[in-house]
């Protein structure tokens, strides 16, 4: 229940408070899906928050819409110019270069984290969210990119949302291959100046393959008439782009080709994708995106080397996830042992005792009710609707003071047993059942 208080201070708009009720989801998730990365034998990378304003404007590029709107950037008392990281890639590759971890070597890294984007806030999408990224360095091959697209449906696998999930990709080559693109697409449109809505007309000369991805439907039908991009492809990257299509199909993974999919990073090169979902009243969301940016490491300040990666927006799965998960009994997190003490004179006996427990279980959850002034009772009801397995309360006989009440809630059983006897049932019921 939100108290109003007056004059209370709210959270800054744009930045969303989860509360435990959902972290325990978001930790399970998140688990599941860092589980997948390693098992890939993908590595962790972690990189500071706060960058030099010049790596984003080199990397993502000064006429993007992140660039000139979206970033959150200020002066510190020496007058440096920083930047809240917008994203993770720029920042990955800065890493690498730095620390010397590309030159003649093959780079397959993770990191997850936040990322800062001044936006328009909505539902999954917040000005502070999370990202998990994936960043792949020194293969120019598709077969690694079967492989990322194969880690990100063994995401939507294991949180059992894959028939939700559809993959959209594209071919964008190279900058040679998009410039005469760029020339005839912005003719085509200038017939249809006048349609155009303001965000495209400020796109139409600075970026005007941004166009492409509008969500405005008059400008999408005008749209369905534009040049298309395959015929501006020379016969190497067409060949590739095929390829890559066969493998597809060979490994089962269902796509759709998107000629207006272009991603709305200046870094990307060649093949692009998006992992979309219909699941929200037909409004088509991306939950992960990216592509090849193989010019960015040498354009940052490294070698030549070959690059692909991805990014999800955690919020958003967490969003889907939550909103798939109809039966709650399927995401609640389980109190193992809920621990009664009613005797203020026998708490430190029972936190020894709890304590004993986690060293033998170190995956259990035990919980200790310390409010002493409240009825047995009402611990047992709290006890219940957190939904825990098992609870120990003292025993109130004269006569086996030494022994704890144990209530198995499973199967409603009742046991009055030593410490000792408690620990050995406890070992035997939850040793190989705690994952």
């Amino acid at each position: 229940m939100r108290l109003k208080l007056l004059n209370n201070i709210k959270s800054v708009r744009g930045m969303h408070d989860f509360l435990p009720k959902t972290t325990t989801i978001w930790q399970k998730i998140e688990y599941k899906i860092k589980k997948v990365l390693n098992s890939y034998g993908y590595n962790e990378i972690k990189f500071p928050i706060i960058e030099n304003n010049k790596l984003f404007k080199r990397a993502i590029g000064n006429i993007t819409d992140i660039v000139e709107k979206e970033m959150y950037s200020f002066y510190d008392k020496n007058g440096n110019y920083l930047t809240l990281r917008p994203e993770g890639t720029a920042s990955c590759v800065r890493a690498s270069i730095e620390n010397g971890i590309l030159y003649n070597q093959e780079q397959r890294l993770w990191y997850f984290g936040p990322m800062f984007r001044y936006e328009r806030p909505q539902k999954g999408r917040y000005r502070q969210f999370n990202q998990i990224g994936i960043e792949i360095f020194g293969l120019p091959e598709s077969n690694i990119e079967i492989e990322l697209l194969m880690i990100t449906l063994r995401w939507w696998k294991i949180l059992n949302i894959s028939k939700y999930m559809k993959l959209e990709i594209n071919y964008i080559g190279s900058i040679k291959e998009r410039k005469q693109y760029k020339k005839d697409l912005i003719i085509f449109l200038e017939k249809y100046k006048n349609k155009l809505d303001l965000e495209c007309k400020n796109r139409l000369y600075k970026n005007p393959l941004r166009i492409l991805d509008t969500k405005n439907i008059k400008i999408i039908k005008i749209l369905k008439k534009a040049p298309n991009l395959k015929y501006y492809l020379n016969k190497k990257s067409i060949s590739y782009f095929n390829n890559l299509l066969y493998l597809l199909k060979f490994f089962k993974i269902n796509y759709i080709v998107n000629k207006n999919l272009f991603r709305g990073l200046d870094y990307y090169n060649n093949t692009v994708f998006e992992w979309k979902t219909n699941f929200f009243k037909n409004k088509s969301i991306t939950i992960c995106a990216g592509g090849r940016y193989d010019n960015l490491v040498k354009k940052i300040g490294g070698f030549d080397v070959p690059a692909i990666g991805c990014a999800m927006g955690f919020e958003r799965l967490l969003m889907l996830f939550l909103k798939c998960k109809k039966k709650k009994k399927n995401i609640i997190d389980y109190i193992n042992i809920y621990i009664i003490v009613h005797n203020f004179n026998k708490q430190n006996i029972f936190i020894k005792f709890a304590e004993i427990l986690r060293d033998l279980l170190p995956k259990i959850k035990v919980f200790l009710d310390f409010n002493y002034k409240k009825k047995i009772k009402k611990k047992i009801i709290k006890a219940k609707k957190m939904k825990s397995l098992f609870i120990l309360i003292e025993n109130k006989n004269k006569i086996k003071t030494n022994k704890l009440i144990m209530k198995n809630l499973i199967n409603g059983n009742k046991l009055i047993k030593t410490k000792k006897q408690i620990i050995k049932i406890l070992l035997k019921k939850l040793l190989n059942n705690i994952h």
